[in-house]
């Protein structure tokens, strides 16, 4: 078959054949991929036209409307700049109306002053007239009218001096209470820091750290429990204890003085011992005031009273611890009240309780004298021992022999030297210099210091000082007193002038 030459001519044209259609194939399929690739390439032409004709509109819009906005901004400025103008030309004729009206002034002054140069020479001229026609000075003149005045209307002219005086001295009043607040503010720190604070002394300088606690956990238990401050500071060794309450720095000294000696200092401990502190003060205050009344030796005073009267003792006035000054008055009371043949039991007790409204003055509005009165009659209090204790400041009148007895015993323990801040020589010593200054002046017959040198009363002889005079004469003393004495608060000047018309009809 192999040696067959039409064998090998068929399998040659075969191959031939095989060649050639493979080759048309392959042609035909190059010349579609050529159409497809022509038409991709043609759309895409024909997008990338659409996309710059796009563009080419947005940016002519974009350009206009930029055009649009140049031009309103420009004529904005426009209208700025006109504005500008018109406000220019405004202020200078403003400011050429006020130099005009400058001129016009000091034209007006100048002639203003002429005038009165005239008007002063002319007045001058007058005075010299009327002084030739009057043979009268100026001087004398005017002591002429004066006097007159004082004559004709003396009383009239004394009710508004003493209507302007009372408002100045209510002007004066006010604005003094502003300098005496600021004052006290300022300067009062070394005496309220004697009175308000308590100093606890510590054995070992690390108990500090102990009091204070982690993060401050104690100190503010005990603050909060006990209503006081704690001031831990450089202070070898101590501990200072502020409060305006006597009793919550006695119960924090108390608690503390507890915690300390337990050595657990903590805030489940705290509560414990502020609370034994405040039982431990309460039975305290019980027992001094047992022991007050058993030395005065009375009997019959509620309980109410003398647990009250027990918490006087951690109060003081001037100085003067007020507890012990009470007992002081009633012994005196007791003695003056024997020699006289009173009731020497009522004149005790008025003294005794004469300052039991100090208690709770600061919880409750008015004076210590109305305060007491409320509390001895809320008890049941006889009411002949509150009529001996609510005259001692002179508040309410004298109804009885005790209660004279009472005032008197306070001004005693009061005045005793060395009791409050001032000696009785000093005291006495003021007393004299009052009626030493008022003795001085002509016209005055006797002169009386009275309240402890807050008042004193000026007798004058009537034929000599009249009403207008005794006015003028109360003015002359209160300014010597201002300028020749110190004395505290303010110092009252009374003159008094009696006429008395006697006739014997026979």
């Amino acid at each position: 078959m192999f040696s067959d030459p039409f064998f090998w001519l068929s399998l040659a044209i075969a191959i031939i054949l095989g060649y050639l259609t493979r080759h048309l194939l392959v042609s035909k399929q190059a010349g579609s991929a050529e159409e497809k690739i022509k038409l991709k390439l043609e759309e895409a032409q024909t997008q990338a036209k659409g996309v710059v004709l796009e563009a080419k509109d947005k940016a002519a819009l974009l350009l206009e409307e930029v055009k649009k906005e140049e031009k309103e901004g420009k004529s904005q400025l426009l209208k700025f700049e006109d504005r500008l103008i018109k406000k220019e030309e405004s202020l200078e004729k403003q400011f050429a109306d006020i130099v005009s009206q400058k001129g016009f002034l000091e034209k007006g002054i100048s002639d203003v002053g002429a005038k009165k140069l005239e008007i002063e020479e002319l007045r001058k001229q007058i005075l010299v007239e009327l002084e030739k026609v009057a043979r009268l000075s100026v001087e004398d003149a005017k002591k002429q009218v004066l006097d007159r005045i004082k004559e004709d209307h003396g009383i009239e002219l004394a009710k508004a001096l003493q209507k302007l005086e009372k408002e100045r001295r209510e002007e004066i009043e006010k604005k003094s209470l502003d300098i005496i607040t600021s004052a006290i503010q300022r300067y009062s720190r070394s005496h309220v820091a004697d009175i308000t604070t308590s100093v606890f002394q510590l054995q070992d300088e690390e108990l500090k750290g102990k009091i204070i606690g982690r993060e401050g956990r104690n100190i503010r238990t005990l603050e909060r429990l006990t209503g006081v401050e704690f001031i831990i500071d450089e202070t070898p060794d101590a501990v200072v204890i502020s409060s305006f309450d006597p009793l919550r720095r006695e119960v924090a000294r108390l608690a503390l003085e507890k915690l300390v000696k337990d050595g657990r200092i903590q805030p489940a401990k705290i509560e414990e011992k502020v609370e034994e502190a405040k039982q431990e003060l309460n039975k305290r205050i019980e027992e001094i005031g047992e022991n007050a009344v058993l030395e005065v030796g009375v009997i019959g005073i509620p309980k109410e009273i003398i647990t009250l009267l027990g918490r006087l003792y951690f109060r003081s006035s001037f100085g003067q611890n007020v507890l012990i000054h009470s007992i002081e008055m009633a012994h005196i009371s007791g003695m003056i009240a024997s020699e006289l043949g009173v009731n020497v039991e009522i004149a005790k007790k008025g003294a005794l309780l004469h300052d039991l409204g100090k208690v709770i003055d600061h919880e409750v509005e008015g004076s210590h004298v109305e305060i007491g009165i409320k509390l001895l009659k809320k008890y049941g209090v006889d009411e002949r021992i509150v009529a001996a204790m609510q005259s001692h400041h002179e508040e309410y009148p004298f109804s009885s022999p005790e209660s004279y007895i009472v005032a008197a015993a306070d001004i005693l323990s009061a005045a005793r030297p060395g009791a409050r801040r001032g000696t009785m020589e000093n005291y006495i010593k003021r007393l004299q210099d009052l009626e030493k200054i008022a003795m001085t002046f002509e016209g005055v017959k006797n002169a009386y210091a009275v309240s402890a040198g807050r008042e004193i009363r000026v007798f004058v002889v009537p034929e000599k000082i009249d009403d207008f005079g005794a006015l003028q004469l109360a003015k002359n003393i209160a300014s010597k007193i201002e300028t020749d004495l110190n004395y505290p608060g303010e110092i009252k000047v009374n003159v008094i002038r009696e006429m008395r018309a006697v006739e014997v009809a026979r």
